[in-house]
């Protein structure tokens, strides 16, 4: 019997009058059905219930956070105030003063004078002294008033609350005092109904939390701000929207289906007793009778065989990636055995779902397919996005629940390149995880599962476009020019900047993998050439360029002027901070030696790191921070985004602010300190040549009066300016940057570095 005579007798069982033996069963779960769904409504009605009183417990908790505020803040200034504590200030005597203040207000723990004069400190141990501290007095001096912080105090979290001290008109003093958080905690104990969920948070810093605290995960959506403060409080009701059906349906589907049952049961009372006739061979006997050809239809078929053609180089194993040149050391089956060993790690792990997406390369397509191949003999279920840019492949992750992804792309290499930037349950994986996968398929540790994994193919672009719109929208249109380099940024950039409220004009936004136009990397001011010409032409706001898979992002003024990235994230740290104070903001070695001072001056915790998108992530995940950015163009926001690279992102950042300054965009840049710097400089070398010419440097060179840093090559800074070599971990180049106060300072640092480059080597032809 065939395939098809088999899917007939089927037919044939379920209908007729044969169906008439199968009533009695399906009324039972009819009548199931119709008992869960009254179950299900009984809940989303009651979840409803509790998610209208929270809301107005949560404003009543939120009211009376701020009246405690408020309290504290009258009651501090209060005792400043006192005649006795500004006569033992006067007389140089702060600890009389503490003990007057603490002895009128015994709910703090400590009390210390601070001097309005901040230089102290910046030069000193700021990690002794404490980021919290240090913020609060920054916002006191920016405002002139009491302020209050959640900080860490001598490791652990505490109220402070700081206010100025003067003498007559001067600021004499900031007075800082430590209170327990037991003071807010009172604040949202109020009773409330059975199930829901109520928590202050300050950034992501818990406070406190009340209720079922499993539903906190949802809780920021029920958010109420407290006001003039940085506090809030979050709060949520159990899900309503998790049902078998929407709200509110639920018990008219269950009575429906009571009806039908019970119709079903009268008409099984007046059917005949004889109405059962003989039926073709049972479903087990038609599946018996399957020919060999039948029933190797069931069964999954693998993949076309992939034959190696190349050896396995394990140059192509960098430090945060995979990349290599197409037909030289990378192809398909290449493609193909790194599939294999991602999926076999994820098996270990336990994890089997993954995404997959790809640039617009010439190769990428190949190199997809081999991946995917690798990827399903090792048991994964692949989801396919297709061509997308790398930042919509990690979104895709998070968005569909995978955990894990790869995105299939050059980069801002030349067209011949080709590689993979590899997520494994949510760890960019970097260094010695990526030379794992080399051993693995070295020493042939790879699994096979007994059957292919699943293949889906998804296009998640419009849901991205969604999200980033339903978050940003800008307070005034801006006209901006956006430039592609014919990279996979341009099928999707120009929709996500319109859905924010943009006037876009694109620019070599057509994917072509030769890049027939310009080199898509934005890291280059000669690539920025036609999109300087073509802002100026138009009278556009803002020039904004992507590199070839978009996770880069350039932006030119209507000026001409280049906005280097590392001035660009003293504008997000800004941004930032006015909702985070404290928050650690990372940036790499490429950066420029202002951008220390510019986070500190606004309540940050700076922290220089390696170069590398995986490298800065990780660090990211170590130190809990918000914001971090390279001087290559990568942004990476984790306030309000998921912590990834993403050009297209932060150009509609980028645009958020610039629209809510109410000034044209080169006024809001004139405002960004600037020193006399250069922009990345390189030096070709042959692959490998640059990381030896590195550990040569490293150990020669000499840099008198300066700080070195070798976190990642050599980093000297003057008080006057600094300079940097290292080795590129994408292509086979030495990395150089220069920044002075002043030409002439500039100048003299570019002078050292040169005299002991050509000291190891004097044939190279250097770019300054």
């Amino acid at each position: 019997m065939n395939t098809q005579k088999l899917l007939l007798t089927l037919y044939a069982r379920f209908t007729g009058e044969t169906r008439h033996r199968w009533l009695p069963i399906l009324t039972v779960p009819v009548f199931a059905l119709a008992a869960l769904l009254g179950w299900d409504g009984w809940r989303q009605s009651h979840a409803e219930a509790i998610g209208a009183q929270l809301a107005q417990f949560s404003a009543r908790a939120t009211a009376d956070v701020r009246a405690e505020l408020d309290t504290l803040s009258t009651a501090f200034d209060s005792a400043l105030a006192a005649p006795e504590v500004g006569a033992a200030l006067a007389g140089n005597d702060p600890n009389t003063a503490s003990r007057l203040v603490r002895t009128a207000l015994p709910i703090l723990s400590d009390l210390s004078f601070q001097s309005a004069n901040l230089d102290p400190i910046y030069q000193g141990n700021l990690a002794a002294f404490g980021y919290g501290r240090l913020a609060l007095i920054e916002a006191v001096l920016a405002s002139g008033r009491t302020q209050i912080l959640v900080i860490k105090h001598v490791g652990q979290p505490r109220l402070a609350i700081a206010a100025p001290v003067r003498d007559g008109d001067a600021l004499a003093a900031i007075a800082i005092g430590i209170a327990p958080l037991d003071v807010l905690s009172k604040a949202v104990a109020s009773a409330m109904p059975p199930g829901g969920y109520i928590g202050l948070k300050q950034a992501r810093f818990l406070v406190t939390e009340i209720g079922n605290v499993s539903l906190a995960y949802l809780s920021e959506a029920g958010a109420h701000a407290v006001p003039d403060s940085d506090m809030r409080v979050v709060a949520t009701a159990p899900d309503v929207n998790v049902g078998l059906l929407e709200a509110g349906t639920s018990y008219p589907v269950a009575g429906l289906l009571l009806l039908v049952g019970f119709g079903a049961l009268l008409l099984i009372r007046k059917m005949p007793r004889n109405t059962v006739e003989e039926a073709g061979p049972t479903l087990a006997e038609a599946t018996a009778a399957l020919t060999p050809d039948d029933a190797s239809e069931a069964k999954p078929r693998p993949p076309k065989a992939i034959t190696p053609t190349l050896p396995l180089e394990r140059s192509i194993f960098r430090a945060y990636d995979i990349r290599g040149i197409v037909g030289q050391t990378l192809d398909m089956s290449i493609a193909r055995l790194i599939g294999r060993a991602i999926g076999s790690a994820m098996h270990e792990k336990g994890l089997r779902e993954i995404v997959v997406g790809r640039d617009g390369r010439l190769s990428g397509a190949d190199m997809a397919n081999g991946l995917i191949a690798g990827l399903r003999t090792a048991g994964c279920e692949v989801t396919d996005i297709g061509l997308a840019p790398t930042p919509v492949v990690y979104f895709a992750a998070f968005h569909l629940r995978a955990g894990s992804c790869v995105a299939v792309t050059g980069s801002h290499n030349p067209p011949d390149y080709n590689g993979f930037k590899v997520v494994i349950d949510g760890e960019t994986l970097s260094g010695d995880a990526i030379q794992a996968l080399y051993v693995r398929i070295a020493e042939d540790q790879l699994y096979d599962a007994p059957t292919l994994g699943r293949l889906d193919k998804r296009d998640v672009a419009g849901d991205y476009v969604e999200r980033i719109g339903n978050d940003i929208q800008l307070e005034q249109r801006l006209s901006v020019v956006v430039d592609a380099g014919n990279g996979i940024a341009g099928a999707i950039a120009p929709l996500v900047l319109e859905s924010i409220g943009c006037d876009v004009v694109p620019l070599y936004c057509e994917v072509d993998g030769t890049f027939p136009n310009h080199h898509p990397d934005p890291s280059d001011p000669e690539n920025l050439s036609d999109l300087i010409d073509t802002v100026k032409r138009i009278n556009a706001d803002l020039g904004i360029a992507f590199d070839g898979d978009g996770d880069r992002l350039g932006v030119v003024t209507r000026d001409g002027e280049i906005i280097y990235p590392d001035r660009l994230l003293m504008l997000f740290a800004e941004d930032v901070l006015l909702r985070n104070p404290g928050a650690c903001i990372l940036y790499d070695v490429k950066c420029t030696g202002r951008l220390a001072g510019h986070i500190l001056r606004h309540g940050g915790s700076p922290i220089m790191w390696r170069t590398g998108h995986s490298l800065i992530k990780a660090k990211m995940k170590e130190t809990e921070a918000e914001l971090a950015g390279e001087m290559s163009g990568h942004f990476f926001f984790r306030e309000r985004w998921y912590g990834f690279d993403d050009g297209i992102y932060a150009a509609a950042r980028l645009l958020e602010i610039l629209a809510a300054r109410g000034e044209p965009p080169e006024a809001v840049f004139a405002q960004i300190p600037k020193g006399t710097s250069t922009p990345e400089l390189k030096i070709a070398m042959a692959e490998g040549e640059n990381y030896a010419f590195v550990s040569t440097f490293v150990e020669r060179a000499q840099f008198d009066g300066a700080r070195l840093s070798t976190i990642d090559g050599v980093r000297a800074d003057w008080p006057d300016g600094w300079g940097l070599l290292r080795a590129s971990n994408t292509t086979p180049i030495l990395v150089l940057r220069f920044e002075g106060d002043t030409p002439e300072a500039l100048q003299r640092i570019q002078n050292v570095f040169r005299s002991q480059i050509l000291a190891i080597n004097a044939n190279l032809d250097l770019p300054f």
